[in-house]
């Protein structure tokens, strides 16, 4: 120790033109080998940042680079545009000597930027690939890790584009993928390492003559060739796994794709004599249909754990970086205000996506987030209203949380089976946060769930809106809200009738519940307008629906919900609604907070037919 020569933060700075505070942070991640602190200063080894220095490209001082927006080539955004610094993945999965890890992210959070990093740092190739590391933070963690650089034969796959309406195009969609990958290592087809099966294996890619079945075979005889020839293990990358099952659920075809799914998973991933490690990225865990039965090396890590949690999405040290990149200090609470909110284990995360959108738009803030990924899910969640779990939902949208037993191995057939499971796929697909910590009990993971932020809020108005305008003909739903506003019974009773005609079947309605929640629905536009409020205690009993007004002027709202079995007695039940209302005294609340103009409904439904009692 006491040979070596140490130089402060400011001396590191200078030497590798870089800042004190990134200097800094480099020593507080461990990125700096054998940096010591002593009281609130670090002390950095000279020979660390010598090692460094050698072949560190100096940023140009005179080029603000623009942030990348869809590109997720590691290598051409290193060199192109501003990169925020990831690398020291590399380290940890190195350290952590993991056989197969599956991180499950939100879309659009960096997982597959994130991939071809880790495929750009280990594969062996002609060209020496070491430049596109040599300023990052990976390569002043020292020689361990440096010599893995280059070293490996890499298998890279992505999923993300298998979406297609029935299984047979997406199995020639997953097909060109895996051919894509055969035909990117054409070391192989000259190899004098493998065998004449082998090369059979390799025509019969080319011309697409493999059956289904050797298909599945595809990722472990791919592995098992490359270590043939390269004399060393295979690293696996696998990027949105979950696609074509997501579409296969929408679509279906679910069984046929997990069938695939899981024997091309089994024999690349489990018991591969031929595999370094694997890595695979996706938004569920899909554990339940054994798509990873018998994988025993999977570790899974989720939206909640801490390991890993700064590696997808933006950090507050890292958002704070970019800003005074860009000169743009005073844009942080706009930011923050629309695009942070989430939270990886206990760390705080910006969306990447729609902060890249951000700078790249001249911070102009607006939900970048919508409809950057497959909505189908949400839609779904959107036909399976319940009463509760609407209520919940528009609690949210004012700023409420809801509290709900966590389901981590939630599977696409059961997604909207219960509030809970439909919360859970939202947490995991980044349309709610965690608010404080999980409490684990004997019966089960509980938690405070939120909207994370101004974006989130508005892709929720705009995806109920939209599939509900979606699914109706002309103007139901401006012709919906203008009878409400009206007192207009006839109208109303007729956008109503109109609605369900088109949106639901014969089947669906038959509880009160049911109606309750399609009523909810129905009201989700007017959040802007009103405070909606379901199933409270208001005078002597409970009200159905109330929507309070937010702007003075704007009429009160009460509906109470009736259901019928025989249509015949529609109109005498619309009129019990309407007198539980006076004689419950529901409208005891608006009128406690000041608001006299009180529209009250009784409406009764029965199938597809409805009656409207109105005062």
């Amino acid at each position: 120790m006491a040979n070596i020569e140490y130089i402060s933060t400011k001396e590191a700075a200078a030497y590798l033109g870089l800042s004190v505070r990134r200097i800094v942070g480099l020593c507080n991640s461990g990125a700096l080998a054998g940096a010591v602190k002593e009281g609130r200063d670090w002390k950095i080894p000279k020979e660390a940042i010598m090692s460094g220095k050698e072949t560190t490209k100096q940023p140009d001082k005179t080029t603000i680079l623009a942030c990348a927006v869809g590109n997720t080539s590691y290598m051409d955004v290193v060199e192109n545009s501003y990169y925020v610094d990831k690398t020291l993945l590399i380290r940890d999965l190195i350290d952590d000597q993991v056989p197969v890890i599956l991180f499950t992210r939100p879309r659009r959070f960096g997982k597959t930027l994130t991939l071809d990093m880790l495929k750009s740092y280990f594969e062996k190739t002609e060209a020496d690939t070491s430049a596109y590391f040599k300023d990052k933070k990976i390569w002043l963690c020292g020689e361990k890790y440096r010599k893995y650089q280059g070293a490996f034969p890499v298998i890279s796959i992505t999923f993300k584009d298998a979406k297609f309406s029935d299984w047979k195009s997406t199995f020639e969609a997953i097909k060109s993928v895996i051919r894509d990958e055969f035909m990117r290592h054409d070391e192989l087809f000259e190899s004098q390492s493998l065998n004449q099966v082998e090369h059979d294996y390799l025509t019969k890619i080319q011309s697409d003559s493999l059956s289904e079945v050797e298909y599945t075979r595809a990722l472990l005889n791919l592995s098992r060739m490359l270590e043939k020839h390269h004399k060393t293990k295979t690293i696996v990358l696998i990027d949105e796994y979950d696609t074509p099952i997501q579409q296969g659920h929408s679509k279906g075809f679910y069984d046929k794709v997990i069938s695939f799914m899981r024997n091309f998973m089994s024999g690349g991933l489990k018991d591969n004599p031929s595999l370094s490690f694997g890595v695979l990225t996706g938004i569920l865990r899909v554990s339940k249909e054994n798509l990873f039965s018998g994988l025993n090396n999977l570790i899974v890590n989720s939206v909640l754990d801490e390991k890993y949690s700064t590696y997808f999405g933006f950090t507050t040290d890292e958002l704070k970086e970019m800003t005074e990149y860009y000169g743009k200090e005073d844009k942080l609470s706009e930011i923050k205000e629309w695009y942070d909110g989430y939270r990886f284990g206990s760390t705080e995360i910006y969306n990447p996506w729609s902060v890249a959108n951000y700078f790249y738009n001249n911070c102009l803030a607006k939900p970048y987030w919508t409809n950057t990924s497959d909505n189908e899910i949400i839609h779904e969640i959107m036909t399976s209203l319940t009463s509760d779990m609407a209520e919940n939902l528009f609690g949210l949208l004012q700023g409420k949380t809801v509290q709900t037993s966590l389901n981590m191995d939630v599977i696409y057939p059961k997604i909207t089976d219960g509030t809970d499971t439909i919360f859970s796929f939202l947490l995991v697909a980044g349309y709610l946060k965690p608010v404080g910590k999980t409490v684990e009990t004997e019966f089960g993971t509980f938690m405070e769930l939120a909207l994370p932020n101004k974006e989130i809020h508005r892709v929720y108005n705009t995806e109920i809106l939209s599939w509900l305008k979606g699914r109706l003909d002309g103007n139901v739903m401006a012709d919906f809200e203008k009878a409400l506003y009206m007192n207009d019974g006839s109208k109303l009773k007729e956008a109503l009738r109109r609605y369900m005609v088109i949106c639901i079947s014969s089947f669906d309605g038959a509880a009160e519940g049911f109606y309750h929640g399609m009523m909810l629905g129905l009201v989700a536009g007017m959040s802007s307008k009103y405070f909606i409020r379901s199933n409270r205690e208001s005078g002597d009993g409970r009200f159905d629906l109330v929507l309070e007004p937010k702007e003075s002027g704007m009429p009160g709202i009460i509906m109470e919900f009736k259901a019928e079995t025989d249509a015949k007695n529609l109109e005498s039940s619309a009129k019990k609604a309407l007198t539980q209302i006076e004689e419950k005294n529901y409208d005891t609340e608006l009128k406690d907070r000041g608001i006299s103009n009180i529209i009250k409904y009784g409406i009764a439904f029965s199938g597809k037919k409805v009656e409207i009692c109105a005062v």
